[in-house]
């Protein structure tokens, strides 16, 4: 009797297949267990306001209340239960009031005694793709890729508008804790909102950032404290493009969606004269190249004169069928936005662009004193940010 059993024709493409299926069930088994704690956590700042409001009479009731809940809840739970994460607790019900009316196929109602709910016996939503365009998820309610600690994050930000633009990027976006935490410092939000006019601003906190222009996709200042560089004189161009090479997928990230990378100091020859462009993305969304030419200085017209150059030399030799204007975006780190006003005429501003970098996290202050410069740049219909 032959008890060798049958070689596997192909065992990697099995592997592969058992492997996807393992990371899927680790996957939605994860997504369960954040979309729990933070029904529960939500359910548990109900609670908590609500009996507050019985005894509201009462100088001081919440506050010891508070103190109590979370002394006896680090006794049986630890230290999940701090006495600034149960104030947490109540400040997520208060932000989001109707936060778990979505949470269709989430055993959310087995979170309270008799599975019974009345603010969860209402019309339930099925969680869809945001971006399939069939979603009837709005910012405010439940998301299962959203953690407790997205929300977390989230409750720091006061402007409602703001604060459901950062949880439709969050989404849409795949961004981690980590990662919203930094466009939230970096004030994403108000940077993206400059040259918005109020529909605008209500796009971004309805649909999250949309790229449909040029202008769309373009942030100034631009953040780049991820390159550990320090603000310093002595910095050359090379330096600083390599460290954007080193961290690519951060740049990425800054430079928002629809980068793809393409070249670094492409050498161009025009009659025996050597040029170098610095880097050279395609922007999959406005079907375009984008050439970006670094400056550690000051900018100057001869800078923009040159970026004009390696504009124009793409759009009249790599420009293919289908493709659009190219465009240029020179970063630098300071500007006179005069000279790039009076330097550009209106068609070339339309193409070609300045931006400050900052190679560290500057303050709120810092920032918002940056947003404002930007903005009496700006046409008077544009001023619409509120910063």
């Amino acid at each position: 009797m032959n008890s060798k059993r049958p070689a596997i024709k192909n065992p990697s493409s099995i592997y592969e297949r058992i492997r996807s299926i393992l990371e899927s069930a680790r996957s939605s088994a994860a997504r369960s267990v954040n979309t729990a704690q933070v029904a529960a956590n939500w359910l548990i700042g109900r609670e908590i306001v609500e009996e507050e409001q019985k005894g509201s009479r009462r100088a001081g009731y919440g506050e010891g209340l508070v103190r109590d809940l979370s002394a006896r809840l680090q006794s049986d739970y630890g230290a999940g239960y701090s006495l600034a994460n149960v104030k947490y607790f109540r400040k997520f019900y208060l932000e989001y009031p109707r936060l778990v009316e979505v949470a269709k196929g989430h055993a959310v109602r087995s979170l309270l005694p008799g599975n019974q709910d009345p603010v969860l016996s209402g019309k339930s939503y099925a969680l869809r793709s945001f971006s399939s365009g069939e979603c009837v998820w709005k910012p405010g309610q439940l998301h299962p890729n959203l953690s407790w600690t997205h929300y977390r994050t989230l409750l720091r930000v006061d402007k409602t508008e703001a604060r459901a633009f950062y949880e439709i990027e969050s989404i849409n976006n795949n961004w981690s804790a980590r990662e919203l935490e930094r466009q939230i410092g970096s004030l994403l939000y108000d940077r993206l909102a400059l040259s918005k006019d109020k529909k605008g601003l209500m796009r971004l906190a309805v649909k999250g950032h949309e790229v449909a222009k040029p202008s769309d996709i373009f942030k100034d200042p631009m953040i780049m404290e991820f390159l550990g560089l320090p603000e310093s004189p002595k910095l050359v161009e090379t330096g600083l493009e390599q460290s954007l090479i080193d961290n690519l997928q951060t740049f990425l990230l800054e430079l928002g969606k629809g980068f793809a990378f393409v070249a670094r100091q492409e050498r161009l020859t025009l009659d025996g004269d050597h040029f170098y462009i610095d880097l050279v993305f395609y922007h999959t969304i406005l079907k375009c190249y984008v050439i970006i030419d670094l400056k550690t200085g000051k900018l100057t017209h001869q800078d923009l004169g040159q970026l004009q150059l390696y504009v124009n030399y793409y759009d009249r030799e790599r420009r293919t069928k289908g493709d659009n204007p190219t465009l240029g975006l020179i970063l630098c780190a300071d500007k006179n936005d005069m000279v790039v006003k009076y330097t550009l005429g209106r068609d070339q501003q339309k193409t070609i662009f300045a931006s400050r970098y900052k190679l560290h996290l500057p303050t709120e202050a810092e920032l918002k004193a940056e947003i404002r410069r930007e903005l009496k740049a700006l046409p008077q219909k544009s001023k619409t940010s509120g910063v």
